[in-house]
């Protein structure tokens, strides 16, 4: 369990500081960046978005998935299945059908880091993985996620760059 939390927190970090990355739009009266990155058939995207709350305010809400439905429309329910360790939790996640589809859900491996020196971000990395607790189930589509989630940065005492 140690080498896939590990591997799930390097993944996210190599992935965001892979070269070659294109701004594809700038929104700059809420100063959001959009950027992709393509790799043979994979496209990956990263989107920057300056936030007036600190960072460890940002990491928080981030960090914590059971609250993320009341932000993010996409995620019908959030539950916790495993709590690996404080930094570690399994989650099974639903989301609502889109339109002619299943609705999906995911089993996820939710791995938080605190920066050890003031440079570095707050981390949290999600990636799918499996559980024999929690086989598909013929009501929804599994998905899957292969890598995901939030590097948070200090700008200042009361600003960070998600």
């Amino acid at each position: 369990q140690a080498y896939l939390s590990y591997s799930n927190i390097a993944a996210l970090t190599h992935l965001a500081r892979k070269p070659g990355w294109d701004i594809t739009k700038t929104l700059d009266n809420v100063s959001v960046k959009i950027w992709t990155h393509e790799e043979g058939a994979v496209l990956s995207f990263k989107v920057e978005m300056q936030v007036k709350v600190p960072s460890h305010v940002a990491f928080s809400l981030l960090s914590d998935f059971s609250l993320r439905q009341r932000w993010d429309r996409h995620f019908q329910t959030c539950e916790v299945l495993q709590a690996v360790s404080e930094e570690e939790k399994i989650y099974h996640v639903t989301s609502a059908p889109m339109a002619g589809h299943q609705p999906r859900d995911f089993v996820i491996l939710v791995s938080l880091r605190q920066p050890c020196r003031p440079q570095e971000p707050y981390t949290v990395a999600v990636r799918s993985v499996t559980l024999k607790g929690m086989p598909p189930s013929p009501e929804f589509c599994r998905s899957e996620i292969l890598c995901a989630g939030f590097e948070i940065y200090s700008n200042s005492s009361s600003s960070c760059t998600v």
